[in-house]
């Protein structure tokens, strides 16, 4: 047996076993009656397999030709059947939908996003999971993850949702009983308030200053008498004037607006930490996950209120 049928060839055969005659399935098939002759031929040389009996009166499919008419039927109608469900699923956003999010950022930001997704998309279901650390790559637990930072894995797509520095802060009543840094060296004297999240180093801050070849980064090791894996605590304490913070801007920048809290060291740059969505390969074409990724740039992007 040679290559046997191929996908392209099935609405041929389906014609070809409706028409009573060559002459009638070259007429429905737009081809002249020498090219269905020719292309029947090929497809039976390849199958090794006779699908039509022709007399000089009348034509009529073997019980090998009904057979495979039979399916190929079936394949298209199943075929044209998924193509009704693609255009449902791109005009309409449908079932469930797993998120996760950081604590902090998540309940302050992505929940009231969420809020505002589900009332244009109603027919989607969303489950919200917060966390400390954004649960692992290999986890299937998830459809979406609202994270800081880019994941270093080509498994999953990340897109980038919003620009976001960590910026150093105090409050006003902090600094006027300890006095202004100078110098990332003078942290080191500060009581600087600390968070255990994801893995990074704890209690180690990199401070970057200059451009280009002039770029110098000082790693400072920081003390304190306050350490939390909740980042929304930890800015309560930095409010209450207990010391120093290291922050995402997102989590900090209203009470940077309103005096509350001040930059510290604002000439030092620390670590970016971005806004990523992240979701597996497999769903980069679900519509559900496309609307609300889609949504998600909207609310965070270029134009969106920081904070």
């Amino acid at each position: 047996m040679g290559q046997g049928l191929q996908a392209a060839e099935l609405g041929f055969l389906v014609a070809l076993g409706g028409s009573p005659s060559l002459s009638a399935a070259a007429r429905e098939l737009g081809l002249s009656k020498a090219a269905v002759s020719k292309r029947l031929a090929q497809i039976e040389g390849r199958s090794g397999v006779v699908l039509l009996s022709r007399t000089t009166r009348r034509m009529s499919l073997t019980p090998e030709g009904e057979a495979v008419v039979d399916g190929a039927r079936r394949i298209l109608g199943e075929i044209e059947e998924l193509d009704r469900l693609l255009v449902r699923s791109r005009s309409l956003p449908r079932g469930l939908l797993r998120v996760n999010a950081t604590l902090g950022f998540g309940r302050s930001h992505v929940a009231p996003m969420i809020s505002r997704f589900v009332r244009h998309h109603p027919e989607v279901e969303v489950q919200l999971q917060l966390s400390v650390n954004p649960p692992p790559l290999t986890d299937d637990a998830f459809d979406v993850c609202i994270r800081f930072g880019e994941p270093p894995d080509a498994r999953v797509i990340a897109r980038r949702l919003a620009p976001n520095r960590r910026l150093l802060c105090a409050a006003p009543s902090y600094l006027a009983r300890q006095g202004h840094p100078s110098t990332p060296a003078d942290l080191t004297r500060h009581n600087c308030i600390g968070i255990r999240q994801g893995d990074e180093g704890y209690g180690t801050w990199r401070l970057s200053t200059g451009k280009g070849q002039r770029r110098r980064t000082v790693t400072v090791k920081t003390r304190g008498n306050l350490t939390t894996n909740d980042g929304e605590i930890a800015v309560n304490w930095a409010l209450e004037g207990h010391g120093i913070l290291m922050r995402a801007e997102w989590d900090i920048a209203r009470y940077l607006r309103k005096g509350k809290l001040v930059p510290v060291l604002p000439q030092w740059e620390t670590p970016e930490a971005d806004v990523f969505a992240v979701f597996p390969q497999r769903l980069q074409l679900s519509t559900r996950v496309r609307a609300f990724v889609d949504f998600a740039a909207a609310t965070f992007g270029p134009g969106a209120q920081v904070g």
